[in-house]
């Protein structure tokens, strides 16, 4: 990771060749004027060694992950903690947090199960250009 001055408040790891996923994390660099999020593919090396250095292994690509404060927080809870993180209006969906994490990880699971089928895959990684890579671990 960058040495930056000042380090991200969140670092989000997503699957790379989903649609879907690289088209939540350019919704994610447009609603984050403040810069607190920094990006890797869940294929990557870089998120190998998060995920180890977090003492989680094996995490699997139907989830997206977000660290943050020494914590890892995947499914619907990181989708709802990325939420709150967001620019005005987004933060208003983080009190759903009080569905039961069961009901919520069902609806998560339904639409991961299946997009790849409804949204698309790519044969690689999704890699940023310009401006953006610098907000990429590598």
């Amino acid at each position: 990771m960058k040495n930056d001055a000042q380090a991200p408040e969140a670092i989000l790891l997503f699957d790379g060749v989903c649609n879907l996923c690289s088209a939540a994390v350019r919704f994610v660099i447009r609603h984050d004027r403040q810069r607190r999020f920094r990006f890797a593919s869940l294929q990557s090396a870089a998120a190998e060694r998060i995920l180890a250095d977090h003492g989680r292994c094996g995490t699997s690509l139907a989830s997206m992950v977000l660290v943050t404060e020494g914590r890892c927080h995947e499914r619907s809870r990181a989708a709802l903690e990325t939420a709150r993180r967001l620019d005005a209006p987004w933060p208003v969906v983080y009190p759903l947090v009080a569905i039961p994490r069961p009901i919520r990880d069902w609806v998560y699971d339904f639409v991961g199960t299946r997009r790849y089928r409804w949204f698309g895959k790519r044969n690689e990684c999704w890699v940023p250009d310009g401006e953006l890579r610098e907000r990429f671990i590598e």
